[in-house]
């Protein structure tokens, strides 16, 4: 009984816009009866003396009935529901739409009930009531909420330069204009269409092209440029904001043309610029649907899986239905962030997250007997240079011989596709980073030859501790049998917003004031995506036949220096005079440039033009493994030797020395 009481007295309750509604009504009805009286009243020069007396009989019998009528039109055409302060064009439409209804019922209706009356006072008539219903609620919105937010602006609002005078730029004007909350006013318009040019929106003017910016925002005193053209291409997005970073100005942009569809083009969803943006090449998009059919149905494993490309790698898995997704990775928050991410988004999705190391070869046979994974993506590696210079025997442990147990434990296991993540920095490395890599490659390519000569039972199983994980328990070599694992390795460049990136180092810089270090005013880089370069790594992964080293088309390189300065600008701040550059020299193990292919090696055209395949270089497979042995001892031992070592094995590595240094 108490909770039916409660919802009654919900139901009896009187809210604010009910009050409002009601005393809009009473308006109505006046504004009714007021607008056809005066119609009558100017009909006959506004002496009441000289109206007929029929015609005041007339108007006395219909009106309050029509007035009536117009109340019920009003509120089937919902306007007394209407929230009027935000009112706009649709409220306006709506509007009309009863105002020419309700007249056009009048005109026909008094004359076939209470007998014809003059013309003028049915056409007046309509105009004034039209004036009286449409004036109330226009005002109420003008003089109630947008007065006192214009007046506002004129004392402490920031001057706003809108870029695009199309769909989104007009929403972001009426949004700017509308929002209580945001005190600042457009106060031009740019557009590179000269039919717009010396027009107007809502009062702005629309200024000129993207050549006329620099002067109108001098003109105009702006101190915000908001870029509101999703549908414009990367090249021209480039050109305007390399303009616009030319300024002081604080720079913002629609995200894309998705939120332009969904109506969801407002001020607060301007983001700020980001350096991605001034690159100057479109999103690759790639066609994903080899690569559906072939991870559709399977078990898929990502180590490294918590790290930028695995986490990636892993978000791009769990769309193409796997049969089951694991996720292995040695650092449990990073696996814990994505095992959350993905479960409340592929709810079906059957997700296994483990933690371990790959170095750990009992580890990694118990994963591969237990979930038997038929697609492994290998992205779990040491990555930044200079701390492996630092450390050169870590980088071998983890890189190379983590690779070597991950491999072995798929080769023997029934792995299909064994995919390694590699890098750039494995072309002629001077660092023991890139040399690992390269070493990395080598092992799945000495696998790879093994495999298809049907002599795998001769790859050593390298291990620190022999135990329960030896793959041929029973001596009989049945293993090694039917073995069909294809390993490929995967090489691009620098990815944009991964965990080292020079871009958020940048951004922490400027935030402190600078300065902004950059190793040396030449050094350049190749920069994707992460989504752009996970999907290739899935395509490329697809067209695997074993042996190949994949090569991902990055675009042009960047110079590093520029991306500094862009940063700098978009950021609101001038180069070298808010925030400084400094140039700290080439840290220990760093190029200059990254190469994407080894001057020996040569390229290969796949049916994606993004991808190539780079032929190997060939070097003596056996000879290769056995030295790999001693590698391990050596880093296990922490030898201070172990990069004599590589440079043996890696003809292509020129470690740094003192001397090269000099």
């Amino acid at each position: 009984m108490g909770g039916e009481k409660s919802v009654n007295n919900k139901k009896r309750k009187i809210e604010n816009w009910h009050i409002i509604s009601f005393f809009l009504i009473l308006y109505d009805i006046a504004a009714i009866h007021s607008a056809y009286f005066l119609a009558l009243w100017a009909r006959h020069d506004f002496i009441y003396s000289s109206i007929r007396p029929d015609f005041i009989d007339k108007f006395r019998t219909f009106v309050p009935v029509y007035s009536i009528v117009c109340i019920a039109v009003f509120w089937l055409f919902k306007l007394y529901k209407i929230v009027w302060r935000f009112a706009s064009y649709n409220e306006l439409v709506q509007c009309i739409h009863a105002c020419t209804v309700t007249t056009l019922g009048h005109a026909v209706l008094i004359n076939l009930t209470v007998g014809r009356m003059p013309i003028s006072y049915v056409f007046w008539g309509a105009i004034l009531q039209f004036i009286l219903i449409i004036g109330v609620r226009f005002f109420y919105r003008f003089w109630l909420y947008e007065h006192p937010r214009l007046a506002a602006v004129k004392t402490k609002g920031r001057n706003v330069m809108l870029i695009g005078a199309g769909a989104a730029g007009q929403m972001i004007l009426r949004d700017i204009t509308s929002a209580k909350e945001i005190s600042d006013r457009v106060v031009c318009i740019i557009d590179d269409n000269p039919n717009k040019w010396n027009r107007f929106i809502d009062g702005i003017p629309i200024v000129g092209g993207r050549d006329d910016i620099l002067l109108n925002i001098r003109k105009y005193k702006v101190d915000k440029i908001f870029f509101a053209i999703p549908s414009a291409s990367a090249a021209d997005k480039r050109d305007i904001l390399n303009i616009c970073s030319e300024t002081d100005c604080e720079l913002k942009q629609l995200p894309g043309m998705y939120q332009l569809v969904l109506g969801q083009v407002t001020a607060s969803a301007m983001k700020d610029v980001s350096v991605e943006d001034l690159l100057g090449r479109e999103t690759i998009k790639t066609d994903m649907h080899e690569v559906f059919e072939f991870i559709n149905g399977k078990s898929v494993l990502v180590t490294g899986g918590g790290g930028s490309i695995g986490s990636e790698l892993c978000r791009q898995i769990a769309k193409h239905s796997p049969a089951r997704l694991i996720i292995f990775d040695v650092y449990e928050n990073n696996a814990y962030d994505i095992q959350m991410e993905l479960k409340e988004k592929y709810r079906d999705l059957d997700l296994k997250v483990l933690i371990g190391s790959v170095r750990d070869s009992r580890r990694m046979f118990q994963l591969f007997r237990t979930y038997r994974p038929e697609i492994v993506y290998h992205a779990a590696a040491h990555k930044h240079v200079p701390l492996m210079e630092d450390s050169p025997n870590e980088a071998i442990k983890n890189n190379v011989f983590g690779t070597y147990k991950t491999a072995y434990a798929a080769m023997v296991n029934g792995c299909e596709r064994f995919v390694l993540i590699s890098t750039d920095k494995a072309v002629n490395p001077t660092n023991i980073m890139g040399a690992s890599k390269r070493l990395c490659e080598m092992v799945i390519q000495s696998f790879d030859t093994k495999i298809k000569q049907g002599r795998a039972a001769e790859i050593e199983q390298l291990f620190t501790h022999k135990g329960v994980e030896n793959a041929d328990k029973d001596g009989t070599g049945a293993v090694y049998k039917d073995i069909k694992t294809e390993f490929v390795a995967v090489r691009f460049g620098n990815v944009l917003g991964s965990n080292g990136s020079v871009i958020p180092l940048f951004k922490k810089q400027i935030e402190k004031g600078g300065p902004v270090t950059v190793t040396h005013p030449d050094i350049i880089r190749y920069f994707m995506t992460i989504p752009e370069a996970v999907s290739l790594v899935m395509l490329a992964g697809t067209y695997a036949k074993g042996g190949e080293i994949f090569v991902l088309d990055m675009g042009s390189p960047v110079k590093i220096t520029a991306l500094a300065r862009n940063l700098i600008k978009l950021s609101g701040f001038k180069p070298d005079v808010d925030i400084k550059i400094i140039y700290t020299g080439l840290r220990p193990g760093e190029k200059l440039y990254e190469e994407k292919l080894m001057a020996e090696e040569g390229l290969k055209k796949t049916d994606n033009k993004l991808i190539h395949i780079g032929c190997p270089i060939e070097f003596a497979v056996d000879e290769f493994l056995e030295k790999l042995g001693a590698l391990m001892k050596a880093a296990y031992e922490n030898k201070d030797d172990i990069r004599n070592l590589v440079e043996d094995m890696v003809s292509t590595y020129r470690p740094e020395t003192e001397d090269t240094e000099k």
